[in-house]
């Protein structure tokens, strides 16, 4: 996925940050961002791979795989990091509930790329941070002002240059990856909700974890048995997720939120370029205008996140 699983980890990113001191997250916010590039490419590759996997097996054994893979990264080092402690959540309803969110943001995305190009996808899913945005003030009272409504319209314009509705161009898959978006941003609101009230890794854990439970509840109606190479490639696409995850870690706390999050856009041409390497699939002139209007709303929505910390901040401070 994105920044998402991607920019879209936006909000994973974000409760890392709220744990992590002012001073850590001044220590080098250059090494952040390079972290953070690394991450986008680590996960365009992932979603290569996927994209890959969904022509022959099913997107919740892909999913399974995925998560399987990452629990049996995940758990071991939070074990060493912290032991059993750290599976103990302060809110663990929350925690599940979380999961859930991200279960079907993987769902719904791998399920799209079995029709639509790697950067058609990924520019769809980069509505996600519009979306929190929205979710925010219905279901945890945020103010928006003018400005960020603005935006907020503007990248729902942007995801219409995409999908193309009432055009010959148009294919309901597209509302896949939009799907698998407001999922995401579902669980970056339970995120917002619990914010504090648990360590980064604990909320790793529970994705990790309860991902891998629920979606092996599925295999038994959706099993197709994959060949030694795509077994190959599916524990691939695995360590790739749980290595982006961690560069996603190691970056916020070389720097604030504010300042990193908006270089996760660079995925997008990292997904155009790859999907063309391997595909063939050359991204036409309005999924390219679409992406753009996309990201800049996102980057100017990160831009008064911003100046939004900094007035709080000021206040606090007066």
């Amino acid at each position: 996925m994105t920044i998402a699983s991607r920019a879209a980890e936006s909000e994973a990113p974000s409760k890392i940050t709220e744990q992590v001191s002012h001073a850590q997250a001044a220590q080098s916010p250059a090494r952040g961002i390079l972290m953070l590039v690394a991450s986008t490419v680590v996960f365009s590759v992932c979603d290569i791979i996927t994209k890959h996997l969904a022509a022959t097996l099913p997107a919740a054994e892909i999913a399974w795989i995925r998560y399987a893979t990452f629990s049996c990264i995940v758990v071991p080092v939070i074990l060493l990091k912290g032991g059993k402690g750290l599976f103990r959540a302060k809110r663990p309803g929350l925690q599940v509930l979380r999961s859930f969110g991200m279960i079907g943001s993987t769902l719904f995305f791998t399920q799209g790329l079995r029709y639509l190009p790697v950067a058609e996808s990924t520019a769809i899913y980069f509505i996600s941070p519009i979306l929190i945005m929205a979710l925010s003030i219905l279901f945890l009272g945020e103010s928006v002002g003018w400005r960020r409504w603005t935006a907020a319209l503007v990248g729902l314009t942007g995801v219409l240059v995409v999908i193309r509705p009432g055009t010959d161009a148009f294919q309901t898959t597209a509302l896949l990856p939009l799907l698998g978006a407001t999922s995401w941003a579902a669980g970056a609101v339970v995120t917002r909700k619990m914010s504090g009230s648990d360590h980064p890794l604990t909320t790793l854990a529970y994705s990790a974890v309860v991902g891998c439970l629920i979606l092996s509840l599925s295999l038994p109606f959706s099993w197709v048995t994959p060949s030694g190479n795509e077994i190959g490639f599916a524990l691939l696409m695995g360590l790739f997720f749980a290595i982006g995850q961690w560069f996603v870690v190691l970056a916020y706390r070389h720097g604030n939120a504010s300042v990193i999050a908006p270089f996760s856009y660079v995925q997008l041409i990292w997904a155009g370029a790859l999907g063309y390497l391997v595909f063939g699939a050359l991204p036409d002139g309005w999924t390219i205008v679409g992406a753009c209007i996309i990201a800049a709303s996102g980057l100017y929505t990160a831009y008064r996140e911003r100046v939004r910390m900094l007035q709080r901040r000021a206040s606090a401070e007066a």
